[in-house]
């Protein structure tokens, strides 16, 4: 989320202007600036928070490319 000059959610919505399907996954540790409701209204398909556990991001990013909410759970 935090680079230099701009953030994460900067760079997303700058990039999603331009590329509105792509298939944006913002990682953070702990903000202020952005939540999950923030994250989607911008276009981004997923918030993973760190510590990042392997299992969830690769889940989180087998449903972005798979076009499903990684929010809903299937089992």
């Amino acid at each position: 989320m935090t680079m230099p000059r701009l953030t994460g959610a900067d760079l997303a919505k700058f990039f999603l202007e331009i590329r509105p399907e792509s298939p944006f996954i913002l990682c953070t540790g702990f903000s202020e600036l952005i939540d999950e409701e923030k994250s989607r209204a911008l276009g981004i398909k997923a918030l993973i928070m760190k510590p990042i556990e392997l299992s969830v991001l690769a889940e989180t990013v087998r449903a972005v490319l798979d076009g499903k909410d990684p929010a809903e759970k299937t089992c």
